[in-house]
């Protein structure tokens, strides 16, 4: 009687420990993860007049596990100078504890009218450029201001394709990169400017960086452009001719990242690419911002590692 007793304590103590683990380990499952999202900008090369290009973000959404839900830690609206954002450098958006799971979109919201509106006295994302063609760095009264406005429907945010895991008891650290190169586009001879936001987004421990030096002897450019594309993906049909229009061709549409090249230290900076297999094509920019595509074969292959950068030096 004794023994019987004692095997059914046993096993019933197993069982209450089992169910113990269970929950415990269906508690942790469940439990919030953190998400820091930053914002970061390829630089817009050829436009040598942009001052600046500020978009106001008044809130952010996430769909996490197939359902849309608002980030409470970003306190939005908050302005930003996209040409503050260039080479690495970013602002940080939220860092905000969330449920645990799968994000397959982010959409930011931005204060932007709608193409056809009349423009706004204190607009909320607009374009700085310089009357006398040349920027400065400083926004004065030799700027003029134009209103950026996004095309009809867009009101209800702009969606940044890229899926991640938010792990529980964890944290994941997210860099959207707003192309304002191929997001802003000027409208024929007109002075107006369409917002159309093109955001890649990036897991930061699954990045890594192409750098180098740069060199070109004898070149009749005074600009540089270096465009990242994925290995094999370029083709001619990527650069722009004479007849091509930004309203009807976005040049090196298909390019990942670019970077300008610092002509006065003779380097560059390709950061938050995502690990794989790139090619590099080297475009001269001119003085009136047109392209010409100077090297397309010799800077190719190039292997980028998470967490490391890759030195690739340029020699025209």
């Amino acid at each position: 009687m004794q023994t019987k007793l004692h095997r059914f304590f046993l096993i019933a103590t197993g069982i209450v420990l089992v169910t113990v683990m269970l929950i415990g380990c269906s508690m942790a499952a469940n439990d919030p993860g953190t998400i820091r999202l930053s914002l970061t900008d390829a630089p817009i090369a050829d436009a040598k007049g942009v001052e600046g290009v500020f978009i106001t973000i008044s809130s952010i959404e996430y769909n996490l596990n197939g359902a849309w839900i608002e980030d409470t830690g970003f306190e939005g609206p908050q302005e930003f100078n996209l040409l503050d954002l260039t080479g690495g450098t970013v602002a940080p958006l939220t860092n905000t504890v969330i449920s645990a799971g799968e994000v397959t979109q982010i959409r930011f919201k931005l204060d932007a009218q709608e193409d056809g509106a009349s423009p706004r006295s204190t607009p909320g994302s607009y374009i700085v450029i310089d009357s006398r063609g040349e920027a400065d760095g400083t926004i004065d009264e030799n700027d003029d201001t134009y209103e950026l406005f996004v095309p009809s429907g867009s009101q209800t945010g702009y969606k940044a394709v890229g899926s991640f895991t938010i792990p529980s008891n964890g944290e994941v650290e997210i860099t959207a990169d707003f192309d304002v190169r191929k997001s802003v586009v000027k409208r024929g001879s007109k002075d107006e400017y369409i917002l159309k936001p093109t955001i890649r987004l990036i897991v930061n421990n699954q990045a890594g960086t192409i750098d180098g030096s740069f060199v070109a002897i004898d070149s009749t450019f005074t600009a540089f452009t270096v465009f990242a594309y994925e290995d094999g993906v370029y083709t001619d049909s990527e650069a722009p001719t004479e007849t091509e229009t930004p309203e009807t061709f976005v040049p090196f549409e298909n390019a990942v990242s670019s970077a300008a090249v610092d002509i006065t230290n003779g380097t560059y900076i390709l950061p938050f690419l995502t690990a794989g297999i790139y090619d590099l094509i080297v475009v001269g920019v001119g003085d009136d911002g047109s392209y010409t595509v100077v090297d397309t074969t010799t800077y190719v292959d190039i292997v980028v590692e998470a967490e490391t950068t890759t030195t690739r030096d340029i020699s025209l």
